[in-house]
């Protein structure tokens, strides 16, 4: 089958023939359809998510239909349409798993990472973290949702009950988000690069009460902001934006450094966490939301020997909506 494979940090996807998987015990098979590009894919590439599995296939936003079921698989059949997402496998036993919190499992596997993922024309995974997909939904706009749909679903639910919600770094994610929140009656205000205009205009096509520089301070106060941005240098200026009582979401798995702050910025009982992974509840929850929530998802397709071009136009800021690989012939 046709891949691309990552063999070395800071170094361009190579497109490779690989051998088609096979299913083991638990596992399905998947045809690939398409398969999101997301941040994470860069912080692999660059190093900065510094132990992945090499060579390795990323990818963790995958639509595809199952094609072969392995021993012990129930639930799935034939031709059934599913996503695989970040998370890949978790104890089950640990601590953290039997309290529910498998996102947080010490001996948890991801997608795109641990193993194989997406950019590729076939994909195997454990049975237990795929989701069949709203039907609603075409193959192409499906794939964000495994990964910039889910984690912004998850990062949503961490701000708590809020009228008024930041959202910084508009990309994958954030254009999700927002329709979401606003289904809610929620005032949303986006926060975007100096001078970065499109992004300003499509967070306001897309419902966004206000858009502006990251460094300017909302018309209101905010009752929580959610950073999907990997820039440390938003957590105090996010933290300027919300009022007493508010929570700051740090919604990335890398982010550079925090600068130091003064308290006053946290103090008012203000407070700052982070959104690690996803749970298989997360997505149930997810989709279940999607069916009665009209959300549309704008992709920017690329076939998949194109992946490096669209990993260079996601770091360049030069993608409104969401990359995603097809796995159309060129």
């Amino acid at each position: 089958m046709r891949a691309m494979q990552f063999r070395a940090a800071r170094q361009p996807l190579i497109c490779a023939e690989v051998p088609d998987p096979s299913a083991g015990p638990g596992q399905v098979v998947i045809k690939v359809a398409a398969c999101g590009v997301c941040r994470t894919d860069l912080h692999i590439l660059d190093g900065e998510l510094a132990e992945p599995k090499l060579p390795l296939v990323p990818g963790h936003e995958i639509v595809g239909r199952v094609v072969a079921l392995g021993p012990e698989v129930s639930g799935f059949s034939i031709g059934d349409r599913v996503g695989i997402p970040w998370l890949a496998w978790a104890c089950g036993a640990c601590h953290r798993c039997l309290a529910g919190d498998e996102n947080l499992c010490d001996q948890a596997r991801f997608t795109g990472y641990d193993t194989d993922g997406g950019y590729a024309e076939f994909a195997v995974a454990d049975h237990r973290y795929c989701f069949l997909l709203p039907r609603n939904i075409d193959d192409v706009a499906a794939a964000p949702l495994l990964c910039a749909g889910l984690i912004g679903y998850r990062a949503f639910r961490l701000a708590g009950p809020v009228e008024t919600l930041g959202i910084y770094g508009f990309g994958a994610a954030a254009h999700i988000l927002v329709q979401v929140a606003v289904s809610q009656g929620i005032m949303v205000f986006a926060f975007t690069r100096e001078g970065d205009g499109l992004a300003q205009g499509f967070a306001l096509q897309l419902g966004a009460s206000w858009a502006g520089p990251s460094t300017a301070l909302p018309p209101v106060p905010l009752d929580a902001a959610i950073i999907f941005a990997p820039v440390g240098e938003l957590v105090p200026l996010a933290l300027s934006a919300v009022r007493k009582g508010g929570r700051v979401v740090c919604a990335g798995i890398h982010m550079s450094d925090i600068p130091t702050f003064p308290y006053r910025l946290l103090w008012g009982e203000r407070s700052i966490s982070s959104v690690a992974n996803l749970t298989r509840r997360d997505a149930v929850a997810f989709f279940q939301l999607l069916e009665a929530v009209p959300v549309t998802i704008h992709p920017v397709p690329y076939d998949l020997e194109h992946a490096n071009e669209a990993l260079a136009d996601l770091r360049a800021g030069r993608i409104n909506g969401a990359a995603v690989l097809t796995m159309r012939k060129v």
